[in-house]
């Protein structure tokens, strides 16, 4: 009887996910276990394995369709059960290219991805029969305390598995869980796991002599490019955003860096300019609060958060990513490197998890050496306050005692949301963080 699977339960909160990649079309096998589709949410690819071993009867998404939690995603013909271990699996045919198949690959399979569901184990005495319902941030927690989810019988409803289910010692007997993923066939360039089709182009007439027809690339505006649209446009379109900006004297930070970075970078760690700018704005926040806060527009509250969680605006492969530092308050400068260096690498490498892409109190975005002069952060709704790091510039400067001599000199621009935080606050935020900056060794008494 053929089998219909429905998107699971993907993560607290997710109500919908994105079809970002097919692994099968429609007539392929398929083990059970292996990739059957990435979908994306909140910023995050995860992928999900398929339930049943069998032939892919129907695909019923499209790639760049939104599938509701409980949707139908797939319809599989099982084929007595899940194929031994070992066993060659036909290599999958690559899809018919889409007109709008550009952009949408998602990374590969990565060690970190969700724990696939179990087949039932044979014994009734070890678990309940039928198949287990639990998410995939269950199954990957399981994984990581050893634990059989078929060993363990679920108390949610219809007997789906909650994370308190997990402190109840599992049943004597049950299977192991297989840890060895290295019998899924690698991705070639002509199968679903190689690149996507090239963008599909249109001829047009020219508009006005030279050559009969010009050639136009249409790019499809979907997954990750089409979640960081609708965000900005949430954003500019709910927030009255306002810029305010000060020029920043960081001439002994910058000192202070290079006498640090030669014992950091033994370590294997290289240390920015960002750990230092992560406590100044640490210290800004504790001295103005309402700084540290998201809005809850449903109840038309400003929610401020006790803990500092930061996020560090990144250019990703598919687009602007914020990974965030959870509790930035606790991390010494050291730390806040390898979290920076860690989770940057991650997010280039499309690795992120949905927990390291969200829960954000506070935004800092910066282009580094590409910095430029200025530039109007846009709020990463529903913060209500960003930073722009710009630049630094070694210019000539008047000091107070009449001389003349070099700065090292840096523009920071916040912007923040006007219907609840007022100019004169910003402002004061700002010159907070700007005193930490400018005399640096401030930052270690912080600490203390």
């Amino acid at each position: 009887m053929p089998y219909e699977f429905r998107l699971p339960d993907i993560g607290e909160g997710v109500a919908e996910g994105e079809i970002v990649r097919w692994f099968v079309k429609e007539g392929d096998e398929i083990r059970e276990d292996a990739p059957l589709v990435s979908v994306l949410t909140d910023k995050a690819n995860v992928e999900i394995p398929s339930p049943k071993a069998g032939r892919v009867l129907r695909l019923h998404a499209q790639v760049g369709e939104k599938v509701k939690v409980g949707g139908l995603l797939v319809t599989i013909e099982p084929v007595g059960g899940s194929a031994p271990a070992g066993a060659p699996i036909p290599a999958p045919s690559p899809p018919s290219p889409a007109p709008s198949a550009t952009a949408t690959a998602a990374p590969p399979a990565t060690p970190d991805r969700e724990v696939p569901p179990m087949p039932a184990p044979t014994s009734p005495a070890a678990a309940p029969t039928g198949p287990v319902l639990a998410s995939p941030y269950l199954r990957r927690l399981a994984a990581e305390r050893g634990i059989d989810l078929r060993t363990i019988r679920g108390s949610g409803p219809g007997g789906r598995l909650v994370e308190a289910d997990l402190s109840t010692p599992p049943a004597p007997g049950g299977p192991a869980i297989p840890s060895d993923r290295s019998n899924h066939p690698p991705a070639s360039p002509a199968s679903p796991g190689g690149p996507p089709p090239p963008a599909p182009t249109i001829a047009v007439p020219a508009a006005s002599g030279g050559s009969p027809e010009e050639t136009l690339q249409r790019i499809p505006i979907r997954g990750l490019r089409r979640v960081i649209a609708d965000h900005m446009a949430e954003s500019v379109h709910k927030a009255a955003h306002f810029t305010y900006v000060e020029e920043v004297d960081v001439s002994e930070l910058v000192r202070l860096r290079e006498r640090m970075a030669k014992h950091v970078e033994k370590q294997g760690v290289r240390l920015s300019y960002l750990p230092f700018l992560i406590k100044g704005v640490v210290a800004g926040l504790r001295a103005h609060p309402r700084l540290n806060a998201t809005v809850d527009d449903a109840r038309n509250e400003l929610v401020l958060h006790p803990s500092y969680h930061i996020g560090i605006a990144t250019a990703g492969p598919d687009g602007l990513i914020v990974p965030v530092i959870h509790h930035a308050e606790g991390r010494s400068l050291l730390q806040l490197a390898r979290d920076i260096q860690d989770l940057g690498d991650r997010g280039r490498a499309g690795k992120l998890t949905r927990a390291e892409l969200t829960g954000g109190t506070f935004t800092i975005t910066s282009l580094g050496a590409l910095g430029g002069v200025l530039a109007t952060p846009i709020l990463n709704y529903p913060e209500v306050g960003i930073l722009g790091v710009h630049r630094i510039f070694r210019r000539p400067v008047y000091r107070p005692d009449g001389t003349i001599g070099p700065a090292d000199l840096m523009n920071l621009s916040v912007s923040l949301d006007h219907r609840l935080i007022d100019g004169i606050e910003g402002a004061q935020f700002l010159a907070t963080v700007k005193g930490y900056l400018e005399d640096p060794h401030q930052l270690f008494a912080e600490m203390a």
